[in-house]
């Protein structure tokens, strides 16, 4: 008995992972039919999508975590977190970064250029949604039997991972208390971010996955100071901190591919200056 639930406590934050998507995806519709009434009202639900995004984050690292050391991991299990991530990190995301970003901040009277924005805001955030299941199948591909590219005890993911992409939505909406930007010249930027997050998770440039931490290390007094000092900061300056958490994290890939183009540089061009000053050398 005490095995059989240790198998189920994984599929416990699983289900808690589409539940927060589901929850998610109706608050953004409730926001949305609220958004002809006013936005304070409205600005709450948007608000409490992005917070569902941001628990769904914390239960989909559980799950794995806790599976991992149980010893339960099954394909059944990684079959049924990819669709969670699917709904929660794909589905969820586009939905809230639509709605808050673009229709919540377009007028009423969408012609001219406000029609074109609102297109663009269906094409940017359908392409939001094609990246983030392409991400997943790409990682369940590489996390098979044959092929472990991106096995589950590497330090790093091969792309941006799609809780993070979605992480960065919800931080973008709570940083604002879920209202929406007023002035529509910023629904250009903002399309630029989905896109550049979009572009990220289909990428083959590196994460660190966080996957070597582990609590019972000789670090684990440090670990646990840090973690508590996290959690310190989410339950008070949660808008500020997730924001500057999420950002560091995507803006992190692309600086270690910069990193590691200079490192690959910086030999090739000590090699060519070798061989110029071996050149000039005088001959006996």
């Amino acid at each position: 008995m005490t095995r059989r639930g240790a198998n189920l406590l994984p599929s416990f934050f699983t289900m808690a992972n589409i539940f927060c998507g589901y929850f998610a995806l109706t608050e953004t519709l409730q926001a949305a039919q609220l958004l002809p009434g006013g936005l304070a009202e409205a600005a709450q639900h948007f608000d409490n999508a992005a917070k569902a995004i941001g628990f769904a984050v914390l239960f989909d690292g559980l799950d794995g975590r806790v599976a991992r050391l149980m010893g339960t991991s099954s394909a059944f299990g990684k079959e049924l977190d990819s669709i969670a991530d699917a709904i929660t990190f794909g589905i969820a995301p586009a939905f809230l970064a639509l709605t808050w970003g673009v229709q919540a901040v377009l007028p009423k009277s969408q012609e001219g250029i406000f029609s074109d924005l609102a297109a663009a805001g269906w094409v940017v955030s359908f392409v939001f949604v094609l990246c983030s299941v392409a991400r997943l199948a790409r990682f369940n591909i590489q996390t098979g039997p044959t092929i472990h590219a991106e096995h589950q005890e590497n330090r790093f993911f091969v792309g941006l991972p799609t809780p993070a992409s979605a992480g960065l939505v919800a931080a973008v909406v709570h940083f604002q208390r879920g209202f929406p930007v007023e002035d529509w010249h910023w629904t250009p930027f903002w399309f630029v971010v989905l896109s550049a997050v979009s572009m990220l998770m289909i990428s083959t440039w590196k994460y660190h996955s966080f996957k070597h931490l582990e609590l019972r290390n000789k670090r684990k007094s440090a670990v646990v100071v840090t973690l508590g000092t996290i959690a310190a900061l989410i339950w008070f300056y949660s808008n500020v901190f997730l924001l500057i958490f999420a950002t560091s994290y995507v803006m992190s890939g692309i600086v270690f591919k910069l990193m590691n183009a200079l490192r690959r540089k910086q030999p090739a061009v000590d090699s060519q200056e070798h061989l110029a000053a071996a050149r000039r050398r005088p001959r006996p």
